[in-house]
């Protein structure tokens, strides 16, 4: 069928019946090598190199995504690791300045020292002097929307617009979204990172990775060479869980959608919270965007409490349905801190600066009965 729905992309793309049994779910194949007909003469080589399981899943991203080709690794660091391998030594990146911590971490840590990797960190919600910003060796724009964790609104297609006039990639981390409420790619991004760990796996019990990107021969070929020279890559029963996970992506991120707005909304008027990020507040800085770009505000936010240290851990501990922990995406509902947990690499100058502070809490909503997280809530905000 041509021109297939999301909800009918995520079931179907990838795979149909297995040709030799007629089981209507791909099998793992666990093979780590491959019989050849004569040497050099092979469909399948080596595990490590091409797999029948993680081919299946290639796919199904590729389509879901809305894009030509995808990979798969074995961690969402493991992706960002490869693309930034792609550009080589002494290049200059312009990004978000609200990230995840992991890729600050492997930008300024890692890079920085293993391929001069210089990184001009942006709030694009300011005037941007772009012809002062691009260098002759920027490489691309990384942009993560919502980023994480103050959920911060990038318009893709303007970036994109300015990408195109200095001829530099558009590459965006889709974590916080998911491929069901944002779709980069369609919009004219070159390539979309996910952290598949998250709302692809959807239930907190697998690591891995993906890269989708528009057609780019050039790119697509070095990004297939490093995937095998690397070798990040993800077992195949992982690939199987992630094939079994997205089939379900669009009816659990309906849900993660309308409780974490439900939530959002009752916290906003919460006396005992100073300040709620969520995109699809109305009040919510660049709402506007995000409703134009997204079909759907995700699951994800961050409150800020009307209290100190003291309070937030009290708050923490009186908490029942929520289970403090890092990541995000599952089914069940999460918080966490992020100065102390998920961004604590970062410099304490920096998040000041960027406000992730000790009041932050960051909330992954989860497909529980509403009443019952809001209710979780509630009692435990009776106790600061």
């Amino acid at each position: 069928m041509k021109n297939k729905k999301f909800n009918t992309k995520v079931i179907h793309s990838g795979h149909g019946a297995d040709e030799s049994t007629g089981s209507v779910m791909p099998p793992i194949n666990l093979s780590s090598t491959f019989k050849q007909k004569n040497p050099g003469e092979f469909k399948y080589e080596y595990a490590r190199t091409k797999n029948p399981t993680r081919d299946v899943l290639e796919q199904l991203i590729a389509e879901v995504e809305g894009g030509d080709r995808a990979f798969a690794f074995s961690s969402g660091m493991a992706a960002i690791n490869t693309l930034c391998e792609i550009f080589g030594s002494n290049c200059h990146v312009i990004c978000s300045d609200d990230v995840y911590g992991g890729t600050r971490r492997l930008f300024d840590k890692v890079k920085a020292k293993s391929q001069n990797l210089e990184v001009s960190y942006v709030d694009f919600d300011t005037n941007v002097n772009w012809d002062d910003l691009v260098k002759e060796n920027t490489k691309f724009i990384w942009i993560e929307t919502p980023s994480n964790p103050l959920l911060k609104i990038i318009d893709i297609k303007n970036i994109v617009e300015i990408a195109k006039g200095f001829k530099i990639l558009v590459i965006c981390d889709n974590t916080f979204a998911s491929a069901y409420n944002q779709r980069p790619l369609e919009l004219g991004a070159d390539i979309v990172m996910n952290s598949s760990t998250k709302y692809l796996g959807g239930h907190s019990d697998l690591i891995g990775g993906s890269i989708a990107l528009n057609k780019n021969e050039a790119i697509s070929e070095e990004i297939q060479y490093l995937q095998n020279a690397i070798g990040a890559v993800p077992s195949p029963f992982d690939c199987y869980l992630l094939i079994r996970s997205i089939k379900t992506l669009s009816v659990r991120m309906e849900k993660h959608n309308s409780n974490a707005m439900q939530i959002a909304s009752f916290l906003n008027n919460h006396p005992k919270i100073t300040k709620v990020y969520y995109p699809g507040l109305e009040d919510s800085k660049n709402h506007d965007i995000a409703k134009n770009q997204m079909y759907g505000f995700g699951g994800m936010m961050s409150i800020v409490l009307n209290t100190n240290m003291e309070g937030v851990k009290k708050f923490l501990k009186n908490l029942s349905v929520f289970t403090l922990a890092e990541s995000l995406g599952g089914v069940e509902s999460l918080i966490e801190h992020p100065a102390i947990m998920t961004h604590a690499s970062i410099d304490k100058s920096i998040r000041d600066t960027l406000g992730i502070s000790d009041s932050l809490l960051r909330l992954s909503i989860g497909i529980e009965d509403v009443t019952d997280i809001q209710d979780d809530l509630e009692e435990a905000l009776k106790q600061i």
